[in-house]
């Protein structure tokens, strides 16, 4: 039987200089690597304390291996794997609710990754949902916050109090602007608590807004097994992600103080805003389109959908026809060809990343991922009609039932309303669908002809089925 991964014997153990919320799979294949091969370089006590903000499983898994754990590459030609031993610790946010607030307001940079959905906020707004639970709980009990927006809160408040300075607060989800939205969402809640705080925040904090990229498919069982296979020890928390990666971080730090990023290839900018919207809408738009039309095509990976020839063209076509042309490039980038990049991403089959991991809580992403870049187009006269027909293919999915009936297991904050929107009729089933404001703008929803071409995909996708319907679309570019 092979022993479980230890901690390296001569593992520096830096300082913990940043605390981060949310310390999922994504974190330990993107960033945390980042900061390891920056302390590894350049030094500074840049150790990292994690905190799950909800169950144990992940201080369960990484404790018992001093915190270390094995990343591996998957690339078109073969795996190669890496110890990662830049966490110290990890803490359980409702178990250890001091430790965590005291984590933070020891730390110089917080950063995470709690997916959209954890910033409780509504998408198609922006403004903090005061009737979250979690934010509920923020407000109810100083020493026992629930949401990451309440324990930064209140650890900035902590240092506040004690005479120090403000920590930077680093956002690396698939969000646009979301430092600047993070921003927003700490000073709503500031401002609920204290109109004073919240005004030392404004002035003293520090929330750059940064774009991640790299695919890290959900860990499963073969991959724990795979990866004892490729190192002889059992890491019961391995990450899996692809060659590519990118980090393109504003340089907004409180006091100047952070890592080496730059010296490992993170790019420092100062308006990281052209990099996420070309990332959001090219990468995360056409990933959700495949996602809810592959799954509804029976396709259960990324790779298996851009194999067969209609989603690859209808996949060309969104760049082509839809994407690309409302898209300002940041400076020096070609959108064709970062295009033809994810493309080439997206066919390695060394990545399983399953279609339905990606259609996870579609009613939060769609507004960055589709909606403003659907709006865009309408506004010049353009009828998106690739990526309306993926909104038609969200809804037949959060119906709970695919085009042949199946039962799906839909993964949503809003999955009981969204099953009840579904009507006897196309159109009324779009017109519940559109009323719901957590994700359609009024002026999206009211748009005649978004209507009208939203009822005619979703009866189109029914009549037809997902890859001939998107077939379709792909013949008309």
């Amino acid at each position: 039987m092979n022993a479980r991964l230890a901690r390296p014997a001569s593992a520096p153990t830096p300082k913990a200089g940043i605390v981060h919320l949310g310390l999922g799979a994504f974190f330990r294949a993107h960033g945390a690597i980042y900061i390891a091969e920056a302390m590894a370089k350049s030094g500074g006590e840049w150790g990292i304390i994690g905190v799950s903000l909800k169950s144990p499983g992940q201080r369960d898994k990484l404790v018992p291996q001093g915190c270390a754990y094995t990343a591996v590459e998957l690339g078109p030609e073969g795996k190669s794997a890496q110890i990662i031993d830049v966490v110290q610790q990890v803490l359980v946010a409702p178990e250890e609710p001091s430790a965590v607030l005291a984590a933070l307001a020891s730390a110089q940079i917080v950063t995470l990754t709690v997916t959209e959905k954890g910033y409780c906020h509504s998408p198609a707004t922006g403004a903090l949902n005061f009737e979250h639970p979690d934010i509920i709980a923020d407000l109810a009990d100083p020493a026992r916050p629930a949401s990451a927006i309440g324990f930064i809160t209140r650890a900035l408040a902590a240092r506040r109090g004690s005479g120090g300075k403000a920590f930077t607060v680093l956002s690396c989800d698939n969000i646009p602007e979301n430092g600047k939205l993070l921003r927003g969402l700490v000073l709503e809640l500031a401002a609920q608590i204290d109109p004073g705080l919240a005004d030392w925040i404004s002035a003293e904090g520090a929330f750059p807004s940064s774009m991640v990229d790299r695919i890290v498919p959900a860990t499963t069982a073969e991959d724990i097994i795979t990866t004892t296979a490729l190192t002889g020890f059992r890491d019961e928390a391995p990450v899996m992600h692809e060659p590519f990666r990118q980090w393109v971080v504003e340089d907004t730090f409180v006091g100047g103080l952070r890592p080496d990023l730059g010296a490992v290839g993170v790019e420092l900018v100062s308006d990281v805003t052209p990099y996420e919207h070309m990332k959001l809408r090219c990468l995360n738009g056409t990933h959700s389109s495949l996602a809810y039309i592959g799954y509804l095509a029976g396709a259960e990976t990324i790779s298996e959908a851009v194999s067969r020839p209609a989603l690859a063209a209808y996949a060309k076509h969104l760049w082509q026809n839809e994407i690309i042309p409302v898209l300002s490039p940041p400076p020096g980038a070609d959108l064709g060809q970062y295009a033809d990049a994810l493309f080439a991403r997206y066919a390695n089959t060394g990545i399983q990343h399953r279609t339905w991991q990606i259609a996870m809580d579609g009613s939060q992403k769609l507004p960055q991922r589709l909606l403003g870049t659907i709006s865009e187009n309408l506004a010049a006269g353009r009828v998106p009609s690739g990526l309306i027909l993926a909104v038609a293919g969200w809804i037949q999915y959060t119906s709970g039932h695919g085009l042949d009936s199946a039962a799906i297991d839909v993964r949503d904050p809003l999955a009981e309303r969204l099953a009840a929107c579904w009507a006897e009729s196309a159109s009324g089933t779009v017109a519940s669908y559109l009323a719901l404001r957590q994700v359609f703008s009024p002026a999206l929803a009211g748009n005649a002809v978004f209507v009208a071409a939203l009822v005619e995909a979703l009866e189109t996708l029914q009549a037809r089925g997902a890859e001939a319907s998107a077939a379709e679309v792909a013949a008309i570019g």
